[in-house]
């Protein structure tokens, strides 16, 4: 395995973190979850990224069970914090004072640590002042409950405007996670410069587009039974974007540029998002072992330039790049 700074800090986490967002305490069962982490561990993978959202909250309590007895030293646990769990009262949801403190605590038991190494702001609150946000964050910090803060899919006047606060509360928002694949590039243009200005880092989510790259869906064909695009609880809904025929065709005109690799196309998806100097990691999730020890093996992997090209000439075309996408993540209101 190998590891690299999370943006302008002395923290380094693997290049592959493992994610449970749609697997554990939902899809996945408990016995399997655990597997998936082992198989983690047993690959070197040393971050793990949560939120209290999933599952609602299910998945933090899953994966705080799988890392007990690990030597905490030896681990980067990541959580994020706005989406509604719980009885969903109405301060229940986004990133107001009272939320983010009652969260946190909720987060830590479920995880069963003391602290996390990154607490995250999974979406921006149009409706909570940024000050009362990230005053908020600096305390969590100073309580000594998160080492760094980070945020994800904030747009880069966002993430400016978060920076600036951060610093002069004397705390480092080190990351933001978005989304980033070979078929969804909204961050390159705006939000990646702004992160490499101000020595943020990406933590990459969906580098295989919800299983889109591993090319198992084809052209003209229904999507296999059981699998994600026929699951409206699993991520069907995001996965339509995908799902056309022209899309599908170029995904599998990566077939080739895979085998020439040595890499599944999976791993070559995952490889792709690594070869950005921005990303410290990409985010995988598993409902089988197997898949994690597989996937894994795209770290340390170097495209050179003449696969690069190739990949481009396969799908750049059809990858989405508006910078404005960024800010669709975001909800217009933080409704419970």
């Amino acid at each position: 395995m190998e590891f690299r700074y999370l943006g302008n800090s002395g923290l380094k986490i693997s290049e592959i973190t493992y994610g449970n967002w749609l697997t554990h305490g939902s899809q996945v069962e408990n016995d399997v979850a655990g597997q998936c982490v082992r198989a983690a561990l047993d690959a070197g993978v040393s971050t793990f990224d949560t939120a209290d959202v999933y599952a609602n909250t299910a998945a933090e309590t899953v994966l705080g069970e799988a890392l007990k007895g690990e030597r905490r030293q030896s681990l980067e646990i990541f959580t994020k914090v706005f989406g509604p769990t719980g009885p969903k009262g109405h301060n229940d949801v986004g990133l107001s004072r009272k939320h983010i403190m009652e969260s946190i605590d909720g987060s830590l038991h479920r995880l069963q640590t003391d602290y996390v190494d990154l607490y995250q702001a999974h979406r921006y609150d149009v409706e909570t002042p940024l000050e009362e946000t990230m005053q908020a964050f600096a305390d969590v910090v100073r309580a000594g409950k998160a080492l760094y803060i980070g945020v994800s899919e904030w747009t880069e006047e966002q993430i400016r405007a978060g920076h600036a606060l951060a610093k002069d509360l004397g705390v480092q928002l080190i990351s933001n996670q978005p989304q980033y694949s070979m078929l969804w590039r909204v961050i390159e243009e705006k939000v990646v410069p702004v992160s490499e200005e101000l020595g943020l880092s990406q933590i990459v989510w969906s580098p295989i587009a919800q299983g889109v790259l591993t090319g198992k869906y084809q052209p003209g064909q229904p999507a296999p039974e059981g699998s994600r695009a026929t699951d409206e609880k699993g991520g069907a809904n995001m996965i339509k974007r995908w799902m056309s025929d022209d899309v599908l065709t170029g995904v599998q005109k990566l077939q080739p540029i895979a085998d020439q690799a040595g890499l599944s196309m999976a791993q070559l998806a995952i490889a792709w998002v690594l070869q950005n100097k921005n990303v410290a990691s990409a985010i995988i999730g598993a409902s089988r072992p197997e898949q994690v020890a597989s996937n894994v093996k795209a770290a340390g992997v170097k495209l050179d330039e003449d696969v690069l090209a190739k990949i481009d000439d396969a799908i750049g075309s059809l990858a989405e790049r508006d910078p404005d996408k960024t800010n669709d993540s975001s909800p217009k209101s933080r409704e419970a």
